[in-house]
């Protein structure tokens, strides 16, 4: 079968309504008595456009239907920049270095030089951090102690012994600790199975009171892992341990969370930092002692909460698929290079650019912020249109408002199972985090970059297991992203357009961008 292009209905009006909409390229000039403008992309010309409106003339830099990411300016771009009153960029490294060395070199003296994305921080917008391994953007899960255990007369020197009894699941199911040389500590194996005679000795992690480790947590198939626990206390090391409780933990691997058998409407853990833990003082009250305390931001202990693992499953995404590593050591995960199922060890630390995901205006929420800061500095820029400036603004933020209404209650009318988006690169995380979308696979992370041959497995592996209906392209990178379309072919799912970032002559403005993109994820992911 080939690889459909789909557009709904309600695309296709919008689409043949916008034929002859092209934008004409503005060419700014000294004489013009508007306050000239120039900005990086059409989407920030757009945005401009509607707070200045007639008091400005705005020229873009990248054309319509370009990749901000690889366009070289041209000089006719170099004398627009020069000509320019004010000039708006992205920035974060969305556009192409060369852009933003022209606009830096020839914009005259004591010009604003704006950077939204940075600059719109102050105005509330909400960001995203890179992440350079997206392996390890996943929820980082540990065992914990939490209370002292004085009731029982524990102390520092007592032992907690989390003995893992059975795991459920289309594979085999590990955990180990890395220590400081790189060997493994395996504290739960459940190829070798599960000895109760024992004690479940070599599938037991000990910890003293108050305390928490990291683990890695692998899993040889995808489908859904159920782990049973118990925890037993040792007051001293002659004493008879006392039964603390059992909880069965569910793990989602490489499948849709949200169809889980038997947990429907479950919480789903997919990012931050969770531990499996035993609560010694909830134990001594007779209450339920084993449970999952997680922190989905990751902002540390203090903001853990309970959750109770009859009513949430852990996410392990296709992203987190990673390979055997050689060596004798971790031989009890499979042949190396084999691919596993990985939920890495939070101490290795999360590999942070320190740098943040530039795509901001996937969220209308901060292109609301981009509004107000465009509005600011037009208005120190001309202060004699304050007024116009001020109210075209007010005006376009309540459009802005209900569009992000829009926008979320389109997406919502997805279910969860099937929410699932799949691209060229890695452009539409806040696309995801404002409105509820899992980004669950690209091609690659940025447009510049070739996929290898793992990335294409990974890929392959996740549309088939999430089973998911649509992958999504964007129309301006249709000639350079065969290799998603081949994939649908070969899967025999649709292809369907999504918008990133620029305009074509359908979709030329920043309003109809977004109406766009959420009725293509609703045409081709609901049912």
């Amino acid at each position: 079968m080939r690889a459909r292009w789909l557009i709904g209905p309600a695309l296709l009006a919008v689409s043949l309504g916008n034929l002859a909409a092209c934008v004409v390229p503005e060419t700014l000039s000294a004489g013009d008595g508007r306050v000239q403008v120039v900005t990086t992309t059409g989407i920030l010309r757009d945005l401009v456009d509607n707070v200045g409106g007639d008091r400005v003339a705005v020229a873009s830099l990248v054309p319509d239907g370009a990749d901000p990411h690889s366009y070289e300016p041209s000089l006719r771009d170099v004398r627009n920049v020069v000509y320019a009153d004010v000039a708006f960029s992205n920035y974060l490294l969305l556009e192409e270095h060369a852009i933003i060395k022209a606009l830096d070199a020839n914009l005259p003296d004591g010009v604003p030089n704006i950077s939204l994305a940075e600059g719109a921080i102050k105005y509330a917008a909400e960001i995203i951090p890179l992440v350079e391994d997206v392996a390890l953007d996943t929820i980082w899960l540990g065992m914990r102690v939490r209370g002292t255990g004085g009731t029982y007369g524990a102390d520092r020197a007592s032992d907690i012994l989390l003995q893992s009894t059975t795991v459920t699941g289309p594979g085999t199911m590990a955990a180990y600790l890395t220590e400081s040389f790189g060997n493994p500590a395996v504290y739960l194996d459940s190829a070798d199975g599960f000895d109760a005679a024992s004690g479940f000795r070599d599938d037991t992690a000990t910890l003293p009171p108050d305390a928490h480790t990291h683990m890695s947590w692998a899993f040889t198939e995808p489908g859904v892992y159920r782990l049973t626990m118990s925890a037993r206390l040792a007051v001293t090391a002659d004493s008879r341990p006392v039964a603390l409780g059992e909880q069965t933990f569910t793990f989602a691997v490489g499948v849709d969370p949200h169809s889980v058998p038997g947990m429907a409407g479950a919480d789903v853990l997919r990012g931050g930092h969770a531990d499996i833990t035993v609560d010694l003082d909830a134990a001594a009250r007779g209450e339920s002692s084993l449970y999952l305390f997680a922190d989905p931001h990751g902002a540390g202990d203090a903001h853990q909460h309970v959750h109770d693992p009859a009513d949430t499953v852990i996410e392990v995404p296709n992203k987190a698929l990673a390979q055997v590593p050689a060596g004798r050591d971790f031989r009890f995960l499979g042949r190396p290079g084999t691919e596993i199922f990985q939920l890495p060890q939070a101490v290795l630390g999360k590999h942070v650019h320190g740098e943040i995901d530039p795509h901001l205006w996937q969220n209308v929420r901060n292109v609301i912020a981009y509004t107000e800061l465009i509005r600011d500095t037009l208005i120190g820029v001309d202060p004699a249109g304050a007024a116009d400036y001020r109210r075209r603004a007010a005006a376009y933020i309540a459009e802005l408002t209900a569009l992000d209404d829009y926008v979320r209650d389109t997406i919502a009318r997805i279910p969860p199972a099937r929410r699932h988006l799949i691209t060229t690169h890695d452009a539409f995380g806040y696309l995801g985090a404002a409105y509820d979308v899992q980004i669950s696979g690209f091609v690659s992370p940025h447009p510049a970059a070739e996929p290898s041959l793992a990335d294409r497995r990974r890929l392959t592996e996740t549309i088939r297991n999430l089973q998911v209906p649509a992958v999504f392209l964007e129309p301006n990178l249709r000639s350079r992203s065969s290799t998603l379309t081949e994939l649908a072919d070969d899967l025999d799912v649709r292809v369907c357009e999504i918008y990133g970032d620029t305009f074509d002559d359908r979709v030329t403005s920043y309003v109809e961008l977004m109406r766009f993109n959420a009725e293509s994820l609703l045409d081709c992911l609901a049912p």
